[in-house]
């Protein structure tokens, strides 16, 4: 089954309202992740052109005399993997405003936006920017359940009980989202697809944009990264074990930041505490790759308890950054540690005043202690805090007193999830 043309992709109405407000739309995200499909089958309806810089004769069209090329395109057109040709940046802005209209140009970029900040400067005013994402498990699963994200900031989290994940919890981490891997039989061609990505992505999309000395040492890094996913991000460690120093290290992971291939999440902070930790966690981009870079399948994480935390924390972090893309309201995310080592592993900010949390547990039990780092951050802001939720693998969905809930985890993207037979 082809998963990626079978499979709606919420951003979808997103998009598409975009287009019809913006002269330029630009959707980002990793290469893979589904964006020429996307764009391809919303282009159709919509009577867009395709072009891809992809083709070597399209790209080296442009680069050549990006002037005519631009002035050439039909009315509504398609530019895909636009960070290949950034010397589009300038003509795409004098086209605009030459003739302004909503939807002239859909652009797609397998780079972070900050990798292009001439397109990003020249169009100010003129682009709206979109993330799309790997496959969340909303989308694997169709569920048209209330997103998670909405139900936490309103506490909606009826009692109910249901089945535990389990070691189907595992099959999904290591699966990950990448479109192209829900075609794949086994998990030998799961984890070789993904690894042959990972070296295609080094190989020639991070050369193309960086003139990098030692292309040999991000394979390395990055396996040491995708060992550190969920936790302090300690850049000097890191660079240590690579015979490295701070400022190259730093360089490289931004690097692959602007790839997707990982992210970091800052720490939240309030003036009312001041013993908090400032610095920032590490997060795989994909749960899939990391488990792959780690050779990884589901059995030998379930038994690697402390890796599979961290790697459940990422999990759900990607989760609900996937389902935040498509919405039409403002979440920002964060993580909480003070010197105490008391921490919530996800803050997450909705507009300017609401706040809520997120703790996760591999478990399948609850105790009343793994709620106190949500007790502290709701101490820290009474005024903005709304709920909070320890996510669990366990069975029952309760109240836990306090605007305070224990969710079982597979509720990130089932609603009504079926009931559990005793």
């Amino acid at each position: 089954m082809n998963t990626e043309i079978l499979t709606p992709r919420h951003l979808r109405s997103l998009l598409i309202d975009t287009i019809e407000s913006s002269p330029v739309t630009l959707i980002h995200g990793p290469r893979q992740c589904g964006k020429t499909t996307l764009c391809k089958e919303i282009g159709e309806s919509l009577g867009y052109t395709y072009f891809t810089f992809d083709s070597d004769e399209v790209r080296i069209s442009a680069q050549n005399d990006p002037n005519l090329f631009i002035r050439n395109c039909p009315e509504r057109t398609i530019l895909d993997e636009i960070q290949r040709v950034p010397q589009l940046s300038r003509k795409l802005k004098i086209a605009v405003d030459r003739n302004r209209k909503a939807g002239m140009f859909l652009l797609t970029g397998s780079s972070n936006i900050l990798m292009m900040p001439d397109l990003a400067d020249a169009l100010v005013g003129r682009m709206e920017t979109l993330r799309l994402h790997p496959f969340s498990q909303q989308e694997i699963e169709q569920s048209p359940s209330k997103p998670f994200l909405e139900r936490l900031f309103g506490g909606d989290f009826p009692i109910c009980s249901t089945e535990p994940l389990s070691t189907n919890l595992a099959q999904r981490i290591v699966l990950g989202g990448y479109p192209q891997i829900h075609n794949l039989s086994s998990d030998l061609k799961h984890s070789n697809w993904l690894k042959n990505y990972v070296e295609n992505i080094i190989s020639k999309d991070i050369l193309d944009l960086s003139k990098i000395r030692s292309i040999e040492v991000l394979p390395k890094l990055l396996q040491s990264a995708a060992n550190l996913t969920g936790q302090l991000l300690n850049i000097s460690d890191i660079g240590s074990s690579l015979q490295m120093n701070r400022n190259t290290t730093q360089d490289y992971l931004t690097l692959l930041e602007y790839q997707f291939l990982i992210e970091r999440l800052p720490a939240w902070h309030t003036n009312r505490l001041n013993r908090l930790i400032k610095t920032p966690k590490i997060h795989f981009g994909d749960t899939g790759i990391a488990c792959a870079l780690l050779g990884l399948n589901p059995n030998d994480l379930v038994k690697q308890r402390t890796l599979l935390g961290h790697l459940l924390e990422t999990f759900v972090f990607q989760e609900l950054k996937r389902q935040s893309s498509s919405s039409n309201q403002p979440y920002s995310f964060y993580h909480f540690r003070d010197k105490d080592k008391v921490e919530v592993d996800l803050v997450i900010e909705q507009g300017a005043y609401q706040i809520a949390g997120i703790e996760v547990k591999a478990g399948a039990t609850i105790k009343h202690s793994d709620f106190n780092g949500l007790r502290k951050l709701k101490a820290a802001c009474p005024d903005q805090f709304t709920y909070g939720a320890v996510l669990y693998d366990g069975e029952i969905c309760a109240s836990y007193g306090n605007g305070m809930y224990m969710v079982p985890i597979r509720m990130l993207w089932e609603s009504n999830p079926k009931p559990l037979n005793y």
